[in-house]
């Protein structure tokens, strides 16, 4: 693709989100053949095969390949310090934008040369306004507002909502302050006058810090919601994350010292170091409550029923060690749930399946303990197996009492039978509908949407009775297929249905990947072809516990393997890796193969998945990888290591 002397430059800079950059390419390729574009991709030493990718389906792109992380602010610099376009665009590599964008805050800007800056109206995942796209400068008083959630209360507010400008309407165009780095669109002469970016910021900040510049300069930032983009990773993803809101406050600290004057600086600053301290002590304290309430309340409830069947006992006048039974009855409840634990109980999504397994495998444990404990504290195996029964009847009950209360976060067996509605062509559709039945286990019925009013027998109906067919067939997930679906068509029906239960998704063309986001709290999320088996809670767990009791068992039978190695200090190296959890005994091969890269992440191996066999190319061990990840289990490492433990000294 080329174009002659364009007036905007794209810089996107990249690391290790492959599968969004293609997508925003796409879109910004479809969006160039109304506005020509200069576009640069700066990626920060991305392992996920991303430079790979645009050298590959984006040639036209200008790369710029480091070799470090070189944060946000340098690595757009870089750029910007080279490109001699008119307007400097910053996009993100997780936005999808409009087909007329490019044209259109071109156009806006070529008639408002008193306008340094320019944002525009984003929506996330869902189709939900974003209301980062437009922000006023974060005085003391506006960052108390924000910090402290007074903001929250009062949006509309022009004292208190500030922060987001919540009075001014999100579908006028209006003068704002700060602009957003997900869409950040620059005069160049503002830049030459104002500079770049400041580098002090390595994430977060940096756009504050430049719009407020561009406003001392002279120029005028501006709100412009006469176009729109998908943005998946908004804010509202990260405020959960403790380290965004250490990064994030201590940019709003540079910015003060750097603009306010001395007296405000010091008040700023003492506001958002109280700030940090009260935010991230709440996300760590509600993370741990999150996590802890339910096991805690299990722990109570089973103890209960525990103490309970053994006042029964007591009362027939079975005789219980009395010196032992409160140890004993701890230490069974602490076997059960961890072994209930280490099988997925708290995990989603919740089946019965867990529980059983879980309590089964728990009880086996505390036989086997039972045979080697001295007389006085064995007491009754039925006991035992009594409490099983109660420990799994318990587990079963209560996620079916909380499945009827609270419903979706404790779907019993897995989530429902999913619903999906495919607009495209009928090639496209047949595509996508492959591509589902491989890597979703539920499906009820996925129907067929076409563009058109002249629709075949194959669609059920046109776009233009979307809502109709959402609601009459309970439609779970939209898919808009983009090689017949324009990017604004696909955020006009995001943002035009207002059942907030349906979710999107985006099937780019040609590509065995779907994007979208389930919510706003998540980051986005891929369907791609079914690889993740072994980046499962459960399943990474069962890993780990495996490492560890294989690295015990190795370092107590040492003194005997010790022989059968050459390299003993690598044995005993790799003993001690496997035990503090540096090492796990079967990974990857070690290769720069691209599929390999987008494997779900594990810690480095000793032995690999091919590691018995020889003769195999790289292309082969590339595929037993994939299926290794696939179809994981405990069972396939100790067939590897069975096989190949002779190597365990490499």
């Amino acid at each position: 693709m080329t174009h002659s002397s364009p007036k905007i430059a794209v810089i996107i800079v990249n690391y290790n989100v492959v599968f969004f950059l293609e997508q925003c390419l796409n879109s910004v390729a479809e969006a160039m053949k109304q506005e020509s574009a200069e576009v640069w991709v700066v990626d920060n030493n991305s392992v996920d095969g991303s430079v790979e990718m645009v050298r590959e389906k984006f040639p036209w792109v200008k790369v710029i390949a480091n070799k470090d992380n070189k944060g946000f602010s340098k690595a757009n610099n870089q750029a910007m310090e080279i490109s001699q376009c008119a307007y400097q665009l910053l996009l993100n590599p997780d936005t999808v934008i409009e087909e007329d964008t490019l044209f259109k805050v071109v156009k806006y800007m070529d008639e408002h040369p008193k306008v340094g800056g320019l944002g525009v109206r984003m929506v996330d995942g869902k189709g939900i306004f974003l209301p980062e796209s437009k922000r006023g400068l974060p005085t003391p008083a506006v960052a108390f507002y924000k910090i402290f959630g007074i903001s929250r209360i009062f949006p509309k507010s022009k004292i208190f909502g500030k922060y987001h400008l919540g009075y001014l309407s999100e579908f006028e165009t209006n003068e704002i302050e700060i602009l957003s780095g997900a869409f950040m669109l620059m005069r160049k002469e503002a830049l030459d006058k104002v500079g770049l970016l400041d580098e002090a910021f390595f994430m977060y900040g940096e756009d504050i810090d430049l719009s407020y510049r561009i406003i001392k300069g002279g120029y005028k930032n501006v709100y412009f919601p006469e176009t729109r983009i998908i943005h998946y990773k908004g804010e509202s993803t990260k405020k959960s994350s403790v380290n965004y809101v250490f990064v994030f406050y201590r940019a709003m600290v540079i910015f003060a010292r750097k603009h306010f004057s001395q007296k405000n600086a010091r008040l700023f600053s003492f506001l958002i170091n109280t700030a940090i301290y009260f935010r991230a002590g709440l996300a760590i304290g509600m993370r741990f409550i999150r996590k802890i309430t339910l096991p805690l309340v299990d722990t109570l409830y089973l103890l209960l029923g525990l103490f309970a069947l053994t006042n029964y006992w007591h009362q027939a006048q079975i005789d219980f060690p009395a010196q032992s039974t409160n140890i004993l009855i701890l230490f069974y409840t602490f076997i059960w749930m961890l072994s209930i634990t280490l099988q997925g109980g708290y995990d989603q999504p919740v089946t019965f399946k867990k529980f059983f397994l879980g309590g089964t495998i728990g009880t086996a444990f505390i036989l086997i303990l039972y045979a080697l404990f001295p007389k006085e504290w064995q007491f009754s195996r039925l006991f035992i197996l009594l409490g099983a029964s109660w420990i799994i009847g318990y587990y079963i009950l209560s996620r079916i009492i909380l499945h009827l209360a609270i419903g979706k976060r404790f779907i019993i067996n897995g989530r429902k039978h999913a619903n999906f509605a495919i607009i495209g062509s009928q090639e496209e559709f047949e595509r996508v509908s492959h591509l589902l039945y491989q890597t979703q286990p539920k499906i009820a019925q996925i129907i067929s949407v076409s563009l058109t009013e002249n629709h075949g027998k194959e669609a059920l109906g046109s776009i233009n009775e979307l809502e109709q067919i959402v609601r009459v067939h309970n439609i779970d997930e939209i898919i808009f297929c983009a090689k017949d679906t324009s990017a604004r068509e696909i955020i006009h029906w995001m943002t035009a249905i207002p059942d907030l239960t349906v979710d999107y998704k985006i099937a780019q063309p040609d590509s065995q990947y779907l994007i979208g986001s389930n919510s706003i709290e998540t980051a986005g999320d891929l369907y791609i072809l079914e690889i993740n088996a072994i980046s499962q809670p459960a399943k990474r767990r069962q890993k780990r516990l495996f490492d560890f009791l294989i690295g015990v068992l190795l370092l107590v039978t040492s003194p005997l393997l010790i022989w059968f190695y050459s390299n003993k200090l690598q044995f005993f190296t790799s003993i001690l890796k496997l035990i503090s959890g540096r090492k796990t005994v079967v990974s990857y091969n070690e290769q720069s193969n691209l599929s390999n890269k987008q494997l779900p992440k594990i810690k480095k191996g000793i032995l690999t998945p091919t590691e018995h066999l020889s003769g195999l190319d790289e292309n082969l061990k590339s595929k037993l990888d994939l299926l290794y990840a696939r179809e994981y289990s405990v069972l396939r490492d100790i067939q590897i290591l069975w096989k190949s433990w002779k190597k365990l000294d490499q």
